[in-house]
């Protein structure tokens, strides 16, 4: 695993043998699910999950899962991939709720770019779901979040658009907002700050 700027938090990709470990597994599916269910509380019909164990392997056997640890312990996800010649991507993001404000999800986010500036990635890429006929607060909080980090919004399509088979999970209208980030000129080092 790679250091990240703090010496206790540790983020790397998780490594490959973690696919056959049911504990590590669970515990990362747990992660996600628990902080998409506050995070999208309202979004989804009741009973809906982010993910589950079966996708969590297959994304750590594909090595385009990152954790974060401290002192050992999972602190967080993030998933890392090609999308295109030029373009990366990262998604389910998750901090433990228990340990926000301490730099989780920054450093998450600074791995995942340094891993698309490691590998020629001249962008990065990002989707937020948003609710269309309500404000929803654990999205404007990402929006203003993501901003800041030097997100922006690219284009703005339907969830049917790119997951037709996620669009009759939902409980309200949303739209799938997609946001993009230069990344050229930025080295490994300023990218992991």
């Amino acid at each position: 695993m790679n250091s990240s700027p703090s010496a206790a938090l540790e983020v790397g990709i998780e490594p490959a043998a973690s696919a056959d470990d049911a504990a590590i597994v669970t515990a990362i599916a747990d992660l996600v699910n628990g902080v998409y269910m506050i995070a999208e509380a309202g979004l989804w019909v009741d009973g809906a999950r982010r993910t589950n164990s079966d996708e969590i392997a297959e994304l750590i056997r594909e090595q385009e899962l990152a954790t974060a640890r401290i002192g050992g312990e999972l602190a967080g996800a993030i998933r890392v991939h090609a999308l295109d010649g030029g373009t990366a991507e990262f998604g389910m993001l998750a901090a433990d709720p228990a340990r926000r404000g301490i730099g989780v999800g920054r450093a998450l986010v600074a791995f995942a770019e340094a891993w698309a500036v490691d590998r020629g990635f001249a962008s990065m890429q990002l989707e937020l779901l948003v609710p269309t006929s309500w404000e929803h607060p654990s999205k404007q909080f990402l929006y203003e979040w993501y901003s800041r980090l030097g997100y922006r919004v690219a284009r703005r399509g339907t969830l049917g658009e790119s997951y037709p088979e996620l669009e009759p999970l939902l409980a309200t209208t949303c739209e799938l907002v997609i946001y993009r980030k230069e990344l050229m000129g930025v080295d490994a080092g300023e990218a992991r700050t």
